[in-house]
């Protein structure tokens, strides 16, 4: 039948579905069109609930471009609220999903009486060493590191890992219009052999940090819960804020996120069910069509 969830957390927003539920084989054609906001679903990417031999649950990811995404902080809490929706896991009951980024233990906070749920997740441990993020060059601490662009300007540029690539770049003020010009720049610079997310960040005291946001595989993104795990370990490993409980900002809307002193991070943040829905026979058609060799 081909049933999937939809959610979003702060306007990033993704379909679930279980990968024996699906009715089609994924494939970069398939998950274009099925994320397609005019001719198909609609959405910044997919989340496949697939078997797991060490955690409760398994997740692959999706980005709407066909690529795939080692660990999504707000990919992940949908996948909560998935879970939640089918039954498979409780509120205040803790488990784990296995992602290609590593093992993240979840837990479901609570509900709101408009149904937005409050979900947690432990994102792993930062690593702030290029290797990590598969910067050219030798193994170091990349810290305001200049990187010339395409374009002929250079940015400073933070690296940060946290089972996903990112480079975070801090700026007095935040432009959203630079963010769109330098962003894509920066994500496929070949410098990355991966490619890498962008945050383009500033504090604006203590306690809170601001930042913009330019996905690997997916573009401009009004959140990312990765991201904002990036932007505050960051923060702290350059003194820019003395706290290590901080609010991260974003166009969407805030998360909170924990920088523990080994440098492991704890992220909290809202998550909203959209609807359930299934795919016609004509879309499964042109999505079977499309996933011949």
């Amino acid at each position: 039948m081909s049933v999937f969830f939809k959610g979003h957390g702060l306007g990033n927003d993704y379909i679930a579905v279980a990968v024996d539920e699906l009715g089609v084989e994924l494939s970069p054609p398939t998950v274009r069109l099925i994320c397609d906001r005019h001719t198909g679903v609609g959405s910044d990417g997919i989340l496949v609930r697939v078997p797991s031999e060490s955690a409760d649950f398994g997740l692959r990811i999706w980005n709407p471009d066909g690529s795939e995404a080692e660990k999504s902080g707000n990919g992940l809490r949908i996948f909560a609220a998935y879970l939640l929706d089918g039954g498979h896991v409780r509120e205040q009951t803790p488990f784990s999903v296995e992602t290609p980024g590593g093992t993240v233990r979840m837990l479901i906070l609570g509900q709101s009486a408009e149904g937005v749920l409050s979900v947690e997740a432990e994102m792993g441990s930062a690593s702030f060493r290029s290797t990590a993020v598969e910067l050219r060059g030798p193994d170091r601490e990349v810290e305001n590191e200049l990187l010339e662009l395409a374009a002929g300007d250079r940015v400073a540029i933070n690296t940060v890992s946290i089972g996903n690539p990112h480079c975070v770049v801090f700026e007095d003020e935040l432009n959203p219009e630079e963010m769109r010009r330098r962003g894509p720049q920066i994500a496929t610079h070949p410098d990355f052999a991966r490619g890498t997310n962008v945050q383009f960040a500033r504090a604006l005291n203590g306690s809170t940090l601001e930042a913009l946001v330019w996905e690997r595989g997916a573009g401009e993104t009004m959140a990312s819960g990765s991201s904002a795990c990036a932007v505050a370990a960051a923060a702290v490993r350059r003194g820019l804020v003395p706290e290590r409980q901080l609010e991260v900002r974003m166009p969407g809307g805030s998360v909170h996120v924990q920088v523990r002193d080994d440098w492991s991070l704890l992220l909290r943040g809202p998550v909203e069910g959209v609807y359930r829905g299934s795919f016609t026979s004509g879309m499964l058609a042109r999505l079977r069509m499309l996933s011949w060799p």
